[in-house]
């Protein structure tokens, strides 16, 4: 059976569909959600208003990494980098699912201004591609390094009661750790000064935004 080769259009219409889904739809979960078996314990208003904010970021963060993956695969040199990124891609779909779950039951919603964080990510992850493959690989190495710390902070910011996010954020910082992993073993390079230190005051930035908006 012969396999289709998408050609740029495709690619390019397959990820306008991509990123509808990721800011306006509902993107559903490969994998069961880790907080399915665990109870919602009860929190108070500032509790549940902390936790919806924290995890505002983190589905504020998931959908910039779909554009970042979306812009990189879009523009990647080998296919086989492409596919590495496409899948890790898949299973950043299901921590956004997640995330909008968990949103949903702190009575919460996802930041307003998830489009402009997609458009400006899958506008970095583009530039990187268009660097070279091994820049591009690096990108995810150091965006996946400064993510699992970004969620070993939430990890203990948490209402200790929540465990429900927290097997959430769990699940999520193993997968991250992995796709960092997976990018340096493919040929990921260390990115240069000042580039860490740009990502993570953009971080801070968008985390700061995304918390209350």
């Amino acid at each position: 059976m012969n396999v289709r080769t998408l050609s740029p259009l495709d690619r390019l219409l397959a990820g306008i569909e991509r990123a509808l889904e990721t800011v306006a739809g509902a993107p559903e979960a490969a994998r069961p959600s880790p907080a399915t078996s665990l109870d919602d314990a009860p929190l108070d208003d500032a509790e549940r208003r902390h936790a919806a904010g924290l995890m505002r970021i983190n589905h504020t963060g998931e959908v910039c990494a779909q554009a970042l993956y979306d812009g990189q695969a879009a523009l990647a040199r080998d296919e086989e980098t492409r596919q590495h990124l496409q899948h890790a891609a898949d299973e950043e779909t299901d921590h956004l699912a997640w995330c909008a779950q968990r949103l949903r039951e702190l009575d919460s919603r996802p930041s307003l201004l998830n489009p402009l964080w997609y458009a400006g990510s899958y506008a970095i992850g583009a530039a990187a591609a268009l660097v070279g493959d091994k820049v591009s690989l690096g990108f995810v190495v150091e965006t996946e390094r400064q993510v699992e710390a970004h969620l070993e902070d939430h990890l203990q910011r948490l209402p200790r009661q929540d465990e429900r996010s927290r097997a959430v954020l769990a699940q999520m910082q193993a997968d991250e750790v992995r796709h960092g992993d997976n990018a340096k073993a493919r040929g990921g390079i260390d990115l240069p000064f000042p580039i860490p230190g740009l990502m993570h005051l953009s971080s801070l930035v968008m985390k700061g935004i995304a918390y209350r908006i």
